[in-house]
């Protein structure tokens, strides 16, 4: 366990706008409580924004990181540390600290067990969601767009350790990454193989997908695969960037 020392100006910051919006929905006893230093009390400066144990915040904008593999959730702060990802809140959360914290951090989350919320209803209709099932499950040959399940395993729940699932996120929230890809304004380590299939999909594509994927339920086991799914026949194997685990005890 990392000491104190080593998160003092992370902390310093964030901790008073956590503490200050934990302290305002917090009982007395509990805002009076003292600071431990666990990992599990650092991170209450990600829950601010993130929900309690990071189940995701209730406006769809926010994203769940309980159960997201490790090597994901690592890999989007050194993103938004190195500026392929844009947010300044973040950034400004992660930029004063170690790649040895930043993946103490990725694993806390990564291990955390709670339950998803159901998905909301859907006022999408019926033609769109049949489009964004068929590019999730199917992809579309004749434009060389793989199908989502052939990185994000066949349940959509990922694949460890560096894919995150694609189930239990809002519509909106997805839609903007997608769209945030499309224009250029998210990245990843090269090669970014989702730039790639983004730019071969519409925005009518993106709101299809999105709108699908918000709609699905969840399987009964949650925790990402172990192993990418087998190749469908006249697919084509596809290569993606991740930043390499420089952490040190």
């Amino acid at each position: 366990m990392l000491k104190i020392s080593l998160f003092t100006r992370w902390l310093a910051a964030p901790c008073v706008m956590a503490g200050g919006l934990l302290g305002l929905l917090a009982t007395p006893a509990t805002a009076a409580a003292p600071f431990e230093d666990t990992i599990a009390q650092r991170a209450m400066a990600c829950t601010a924004c993130h929900g309690p144990q990071g189940r995701a915040a209730p406006d769809g904008y926010y994203p769940r990181l309980a159960g997201k593999p490790a090597g994901y959730l690592y890999n989007q702060l050194i993103n938004f540390r190195e500026g392929r990802r844009h947010y300044g809140l973040m950034t400004q959360l992660v930029d004063p600290l170690t790649d040895t914290y930043l993946l103490e951090i990725a694993q806390y989350f990564s291990k955390l067990e709670v339950p998803y919320p159901a998905p909301m209803p859907t006022a999408s209709s019926a033609d769109v969601l049949r489009q964004g099932e068929r590019l999730v499950m199917q992809g579309d040959a004749a434009r060389q767009v793989p199908a989502c399940v052939q990185c994000h395993g066949q349940a959509m729940t990922g694949v460890a350790p560096n894919i995150p699932g694609l189930l239990g996120l809002p519509r909106d929230y997805l839609n903007a990454q997608l769209g945030a890809w499309k224009a250029g304004q998210r990245k990843a380590h090269a090669p970014d193989c989702m730039k790639d299939v983004v730019a071969r999909l519409s925005l009518e594509d993106i709101n299809a997908v999105g709108s699908w994927l918000a709609a699905q339920p969840l399987p009964a086991n949650t925790k990402p695969a172990t192993a990418l799914p087998p190749l469908a026949a006249g697919a084509t194997a596809i290569t993606c960037g991740s930043a390499p685990v420089r952490a040190t005890p």
